[in-house]
């Protein structure tokens, strides 16, 4: 496996794609028409210095993913709303104060979304444990039941909304996002029958993040010791940063590396994509398709891959993943 330096997202009825300050939403319309749109996006902090600071770019990035995941998420929704009531409120107000409006409620989005995900997989398994540890003498086993209940809490949240119609339709295009990601950088080309035959797990996932960061955290909080229940609160909601930074960095060597022990830390986030992605129909695969090819060449990334391996097209096709010796076909234009 070759790495791409692409990634993406899930939206409503679509796939976002991101290569480096160039971004692309796919959204499959009521109508079944494929809409595309593409834009840049430099961060919250523009400029490449901060990427080379280890752990910064690791915050950073956590934070410009959930700003832009909210937007592309907004976007795709507006394709799903009243046509009259949405009329309605372009008519009322301006371009600039829509713009406003928009930045304001994403910006309210995100900090509730990240409120509550502190509240719910930090603060409130600490105090379950604070209440456990009246019957539990040893802080040593507190600490390990915290960390249980973080992942329990964790897992049982991710089954909850996985029930849900809506969301599993969004972890059917979260399936699409990594075949198609999978499919290029096996140096397969990218088509709705190589796609579909590709794995829906990717070691890059945020899945995989999210489970780096409460592994970590129940691995950490164990050696914090102090008396005041303020104080130790206090001191694991300021780690919080320094946890997402770490786990970052650890997502970015696993999506650059088949190396054994990377492979077996990643492995409970692979798990939980079990969860997080679902197999998509062909109508997803193909949104997801529209998606890269709006922010990416992979023809070219594909060539660049045989170049380096020396492996000719038709030396590609005698050993293609199914064996059968047949070219693989070229994508309909």
């Amino acid at each position: 496996m070759r790495y791409s330096g692409i990634g993406g997202q899930a939206v409503m009825e679509g796939v976002m794609m991101k290569n480096k300050n160039r971004y692309a939403v796919a959204v499959r319309k009521p109508d079944h028409e494929i809409e595309v749109m593409t834009k840049e996006y430099k961060g919250i902090v523009p400029g490449e210095i901060w990427q080379k600071i280890p752990l910064v770019r690791g915050v950073l990035s956590f934070i410009d993913s959930l700003v832009l995941g909210m937007s592309t998420l907004m976007y795709s929704a507006s394709f799903f709303e009243d046509e009259d009531e949405s009329e309605k409120v372009k008519q009322k107000d301006s371009p600039e104060k829509m713009k406003a409006k928009e930045n304001a409620m994403m910006g309210g989005t995100v900090t509730l979304s990240v409120i509550l995900a502190i509240a719910i997989f930090m603060i409130l398994p600490y105090y379950l444990s604070v209440f456990c540890s009246r019957f539990i003498a040893s802080d040593m086993i507190v600490a390990v039941l915290e960390g249980i209940l973080r992942l329990a809490i964790f897992i049982g949240y991710i089954v909850v909304i996985s029930k849900m119609k809506e969301i599993q339709r969004v972890f059917m295009y979260h399936g699409a996002e990594h075949k198609c990601i999978n499919c290029i950088e096996h140096g397969m080309e990218l088509n709705v029958e190589n796609v579909r035959r590709s794995s829906k797990e990717h070691k890059r996932c945020g899945t995989s993040f999210l489970m780096f960061v409460v592994i970590l955290s129940v691995v950490l909080f164990l050696f914090i010791r102090v008396d005041s229940h303020v104080l130790r609160l206090v001191l694991r909601l300021a780690l919080v940063p320094v946890i997402a930074g770490v786990s970052y960095e650890l997502l970015r060597v696993a999506g650059r590396s088949d190396n054994p022990v990377i492979n077996l830390i990643s492995k409970p986030g692979l798990w939980m994509q079990g969860l997080t992605t679902k197999e998509p129909d062909d109508e997803m695969i193909e949104v997801g398709i529209a998606s890269v090819e709006a922010v990416f060449d992979w023809r070219a990334y594909i060539a660049e891959i045989r170049a380096e391996e020396g492996i000719s097209e038709e030396i590609n096709a005698a050993v293609s993943p199914e064996g059968t010796g047949q070219k693989v076909q070229e994508m309909k234009q």
